[in-house]
């Protein structure tokens, strides 16, 4: 328990920073009017793959005792490739409707 509190302590910053960042985007994703949000999220495609490789950075960079890092660079390479792989299919089928049909 005292090392759940000293990363805490030590993290301040960081765990501000993701509280802010998570309200942030609920309340700028939920005045997204829907006719927009398709073009956003191919749009938030391109972030996505910077999230990836940024884990990636993160997991490779990180010592094989640290399991925080770890897990938190695996989960995010996991949910960002969610996100790029559904993404583009979404926004495949967003362009098909604009082909003309033989």
């Amino acid at each position: 328990m005292l090392e759940i509190l000293d990363y805490l302590s030590d993290n301040v910053l960081t765990i501000n920073l993701w509280i802010i960042t998570i309200y942030l985007g609920f309340e700028v994703i939920s005045k997204v009017p829907t006719v927009l949000h398709t073009p956003l999220m191919s749009g938030s495609n391109a972030i996505s793959g910077i999230v990836i490789i940024g884990a990636i950075i993160l997991v490779r960079q990180s010592a094989n005792d640290d399991y925080v890092s770890l897990v938190i660079g695996s989960v995010g390479i996991v949910l960002a490739t969610i996100n790029v792989v559904g993404g583009h299919a979404v926004t495949n089928r967003m362009l098909d409707m604009f082909k003309k049909k033989s």
